[in-house]
């Protein structure tokens, strides 16, 4: 069971799930995210007979991994964005792909009243 685990912490680091930063000749930086699922499971047996017999024992393991890229940070100057890789389904998906844009347009009207205020 420990190898096991120890295999799969091997596989999986925080470079599989939040990519390595990728630089554009243009100055944008491309960051790819993925979602990694793994599970794993074990099981075992000793077989009660009247006869005592060493060679009576069943036993098994298994472990699976899975991901799923989901998207990319895109870092252009001060703004950054997620570009999805599939679309957003569920409610909660789009509120937070909204908010980037709820907070630049606030952070505009906020900038706009400062300016007026000076002059």
């Amino acid at each position: 069971m420990n190898t096991t685990m120890a295999k799969i912490k091997e596989m999986i680091d925080v470079d599989t799930i939040i990519g390595k930063p990728i630089e554009t000749a243009g100055g944008v930086t491309i960051i790819p995210v993925s979602k990694v699922s793994f599970g794993f499971a074990s099981g075992g047996s000793d077989f009660q007979s009247k006869k005592v017999d060493k060679t009576n024992f069943g036993g098994g393991a298994g472990a699976g991994v899975t991901l799923n890229p989901i998207g990319f940070l895109v870092i252009s100057g001060d703004k950054v964005k997620l570009l999805q890789m599939q679309p957003a389904d569920t409610t909660v998906d789009h509120i937070v792909n909204t908010v980037p844009d709820v907070i630049d347009q606030i952070s505009a009207l906020v900038n706009k009243k400062k300016e007026k205020e000076a002059k």
